[in-house]
């Protein structure tokens, strides 16, 4: 593990120290610090979400040993990916052999969406951790280190939760199927005791009890179970809709089989369907004579376990196009190394030199954490967020710089940034006017309230690429179910706003300006001028 961890720490060197991007500074990071400075697990600096309080509780102990820093945040993060990794290799060297294992480890840690969330202070990456964990032991029927670890990962994360709840059903549904001595069931259950399906299956419900407790005490000391009204109501109430789902559900299965270049997985593994398993020689019986050894196929990986596989793939995509407003890459981080292992172990088996396939692949994927790709995505899914906080170092710096004082109109996160210093942003508070975001509506009803501040802040909020083939109707459901807008150019801002751009930076397609409005008279003048009727 500490090799891993030190391979983490080199290829991450250049963002270790970057401060905190997007959620890490809207909600973990505040979270975190509030524990560490009141020791409370219900946050007081933001408005709590009902997230369970495990990795924040190991952030702040990783502060009080080490110091608050970027670097001890992103260090600790790196930590939990080298576990991550080691558990990968652990349950692929379980289901498969050390050669799947190793290839599995490799292309995980690669794969941009991972490669990113390494460094970052999301729940995502610590869940995963958890659950491939606590899936390494169950499916070596280690019962009590299972349910321990699938207890902490449901602490880590509520959506954590549909591991051992699936797990519990597909039991229950296995057992009842073997009972009646189904010829398929034999090769799909994973447990063939004589125990009644409940008393067999009740361990993993047993994971669920602290998180239970965990809403509890949250209900008691806020009112609320599953976290503020307005959080409840963007990430449940306002999904249960049957067009939503189908959306979230398209963006899913995209996330899962091409997203960053996973479709090079993802067709290497169908394509090899079509080819026969390789020989290899049975090493099993070279000692027994005779001019030429037996061969015997590649063996894959056992239907039963394939089958848990699969089950928690599909529990994941279809769950979480349901559950929660954003659809985000990083939700999926928990079966994203089950998609690797069972791909991979279906190369080994049936392509002669699958090592050259891997080696694309992983190719494919340092090119996806690098290189911005053509379609719209989370700059959290690659090294994109990089440029971005580095675009609002040099903002903010000139906003703290040359208008210490002043009101600065601006959207979130950087409306934090500004307010608090000890996100590693600017050296002191600056005082901000909040906006929406950056779109035409909002822009308009800023212009309306000029007297409310002197300088604005604007920046790209989508990543918006060059070229984008565009699905007809596609753009109105993501405006409709997903919040997507488009920000206006930092030009036609400030001419809106009666300003004028004094610093502007661009990192290939994200931008971010600083403007100063001009005074009455002049921005009267320039709404006269022919240019700006």
């Amino acid at each position: 593990m500490l090799l891993i961890f030190a391979a983490l720490l080199v290829t991450h060197f250049p963002i270790l120290r970057l401060p905190y991007f997007w959620d890490e500074s809207g909600y973990y990071i505040p979270a975190a610090r509030d524990l560490l400075l009141s020791g409370s697990l219900i946050p007081h600096s933001t408005i709590s979400n009902a997230h369970p309080p495990l990795l924040m509780a190991y952030l702040a102990a990783g502060w009080k040993v080490f110091g608050y820093s970027p670097l001890t945040t992103r260090a600790a993060m790196l930590l939990i990916a080298a576990f991550t990794l080691l558990g990968i290799y652990r349950l692929a060297r379980r289901v498969a052999n050390p050669e799947v294992a190793l290839a599995s480890v490799i292309c995980t840690a690669l794969y941009p969406v991972f490669f990113s969330q390494s460094a970052m202070a999301h729940l995502d990456l610590a869940a995963a951790c958890l659950i491939i964990w606590g899936l390494a032991f169950y499916l070596d029927r280690r019962t009590v280190p299972a349910t321990i670890f699938f207890a902490l990962a449901c602490l880590t994360k509520e959506t954590a939760v549909l591991v051992p709840l699936a797990l519990f059903l597909w039991e229950l549904a296995a057992s009842a199927i073997f009972n009646r001595r189904s010829s398929i069931l034999n090769a799909v259950a994973i447990t063939r005791s004589p125990l009644h399906p409940i008393a067999r299956s009740f361990s993993s419900l047993l994971a669920i009890a602290p998180l239970c407790a965990w809403f509890a005490f949250h209900y008691a000391r806020t009112g609320h179970v599953f976290g503020n009204p307005e959080y409840f109501r963007y990430n449940l109430a306002s999904t249960l809709n049957p067009l939503r789902f189908l959306a979230a559900l398209a963006l899913r299965l995209w996330h899962l089989l091409g997203y960053m270049n996973m479709f090079l997985l993802t067709l290497a593994t169908a394509l090899a369907m079509f080819l026969p398993p390789q020989r290899d020689p049975d090493r099993t019986r070279r000692t027994a004579g005779g001019n030429g050894e037996p061969e015997t196929a590649r063996r894959a990986i056992a239907p039963d376990v394939q089958t848990v596989f699969y089950v928690l793939i599909l529990v994941h995509v279809v769950a979480l196009s349901i559950l929660g407003g954003a659809v985000l890459a990083r939700y999926l981080l928990p079966v994203y190394p089950l998609l690797v292992i069972l791909g991979l172990s279906t190369l080994r088996r049936r392509v002669p030199w699958w090592p050259a396939f891997v080696g694309v692949i992983c190719a494919g994927f340092v090119i996806g954490a690098v290189i911005n790709p053509p379609y719209r995505f989370a700059p959290e899914d690659n090294l994109a967020w990089s440029d971005y906080v580095r675009l609002h170092q040099s903002a903010d710096a000139y906003v703290a710089q040359h208008h210490p004082e002043g009101r600065v109109l601006t959207a979130w996160p950087a409306t934090d940034e500004l307010s608090r210093p000890w996100l590693g942003y600017v050296p002191h508070p600056v005082p901000i006017v909040a906006m929406e975001d950056f779109s035409a509506p909002q822009i308009l009803a800023a212009a309306d309230a000029r007297a409310r501040y002197r300088v604005a802040l604007v920046f790209s909020t989508k990543y918006e690429p060059r070229y984008l083939l565009r699905l007809p109707g596609w753009e109105r459901l993501q405006e409709r179910f997903f919040g997507y807008h488009r920000d206006l150019p930092p030009e036609l801002i400030a001419s809106m706003l009666g300003a004028r751009v004094v610093f502007e930076q661009h990192r290939g397609r994200q931008w971010v300006a600083v403007l100063q409005l001009d005074t009455v008279e002049n921005a009267r003048l320039k709404r006269l001028t022919p240019a700006n009727k």
